[in-house]
């Protein structure tokens, strides 16, 4: 009888139940043992065959509603050694594992692909993309699971932050997940109609100076007073910190793939301290309160959309792997199952997993964009504009145009 084996790695996101359940029930229909591992490769990449549930249908044909794992999740890097990567294949081999089916973001799409290539062809195996942050190397019109519900949850959010802004009179510094792409915060912010929305794809240089970032918050502060409104709320991607030197927040731990913890580094009221600090020499009364936004999002019951691609990857991964197919990522693409070859996705300079950015010369951040509130070219261009944002952050024109005119020259160098 042939097995099937599931494990989820990385952090949680709607819609991993679903997968689970589809693939348990394809297999047992087509009398496959269906096993799934705890904890991702934790227990695995110590050699430990115990940590296994065995599934069925009966215990997983409503968990697509649910949000969480079941199986749970770790971030353990099953290839940080021969030892632990030589663990799994034991592992493996013992449990007599024929398929492995691994639920996952970039971490978990790069060790599934040195697993396959230590399995040697014992067993076929293939990946289900899975992040809040959108940013596996997918065709651009396909999101990865969960993130359609993180956005619809995230908007929610700001959307409340925002009326609580406009009752309190405050700002907001938001700080939403996303590693290294802005997807996630470029989405929320957008559909809530945030103030402004700041991501690490608007600075082509690798190392973004922390002044950059408090020039455009306040920038944005003095625009919308000049608008005679002193609140809005600012969505940060959580990559910017990825960008900035981390000296600047002391020292970071790191987790088992290398990654810095980016929640560690508390970006936004590093930012709300710097730009209150500077707002108030000048005698500005502003109220600033940074929030992060992630770990509401990642376990929340996904949406009918998400339910729904949930289901198809499952069972068409099941398809694929029961078929003797390998090797892949799983995607659905205009309503078709089309695996993506891991070598395909393969970033030739660094050999892990590439990542999918923002494109910031597409019309749909452009669109974006031409909502927010922040300063652009225009606000340059005639005295009398610079001169009303100049009186709105109590500065003389020349000394605005001296703190701050280099954001338009950045803005329309890289993104317009």
């Amino acid at each position: 009888m042939k097995t099937l084996a599931m494990l989820v790695g990385g952090g949680p996101a709607p819609g991993i139940n679903g997968v689970i359940a589809a693939a348990t029930i394809e297999a047992r229909n087509h009398g496959v043992r269906v096993l799934g591992f705890y904890d991702g490769f934790k227990w695995l990449a110590r050699g430990d065959t115990c940590h296994v549930m065995e599934l069925e249908i009966d215990g997983v044909s409503r968990i697509h509603f649910e949000g969480g794992s079941i199986l749970r999740t770790s971030r353990t890097n099953p290839t940080k050694s021969p030892e632990t990567l030589r663990h799994v294949v034991e592992a493996l081999d013992a449990l007599q594992v024929s398929c492995l089916l691994t639920i996952g973001g970039d971490d978990t799409a790069f060790a599934a692909h040195r697993l396959s290539e230590a399995m040697k062809g014992r067993i076929t195996l293939a990946h289900v993309p899975k992040t809040i942050d959108n940013d596996l190397p997918l065709p651009h019109e396909v999101p990865t699971f969960g993130f359609t519900t993180a956005c619809n949850l995230g908007k929610e959010i700001v959307e409340n932050l925002m009326r609580d802004a406009e009752t309190t009179d405050r700002w907001f510094f938001v700080t939403v997940m996303g590693r290294r792409a802005g997807h996630l915060a470029l989405g929320i912010g957008g559909a809530a109609g945030a103030t402004l929305s700041v991501i690490g794809e608007e600075f082509s240089e690798s190392t973004i100076p922390l002044q950059a970032l408090v020039d455009i918050l306040e920038g944005a502060v003095i625009k919308r007073r000049a608008s005679g409104k002193g609140h809005g709320v600012a969505i940060l991607s959580e990559g910017l910190a990825d960008k900035l030197d981390p000296a600047e927040f002391g020292s970071v731990e790191r987790d088992g793939y290398g990654n810095v913890r980016l929640s560690e580094l508390v970006l936004g009221r590093v930012l709300k301290d710097r730009v209150t600090e500077s707002l108030h020499a000048r005698e500005i009364d502003v109220t600033i309160v940074a929030k992060d936004i992630g770990y509401e999002l990642r376990c929340a019951s996904p949406g009918a959309l998400d339910i729904q691609y949930c289901r198809s990857l499952g069972y068409w991964a099941t398809r694929f792997l029961l078929d003797g197919q390998t090797d892949a990522l799983v995607t659905i693409q205009g309503g078709k199952m089309v695996p993506m070859p891991f070598r395909e996705m393969l970033d030739q300079r660094t050999g892990r997993i590439r990542v999918r950015y923002v494109d910031i010369h597409s019309e749909s951040y452009q669109t974006l964009r031409a909502y927010m509130l922040r300063l652009e070219p225009q606000d340059f261009e005639t005295p009398e504009q610079v001169e009303t944002l100049a009186r709105s952050g109590l500065l003389e024109p020349t000394a605005f145009v001296d703190r701050f005119g280099y954001l338009g020259r950045r803005t329309k160098g890289s993104s317009q």
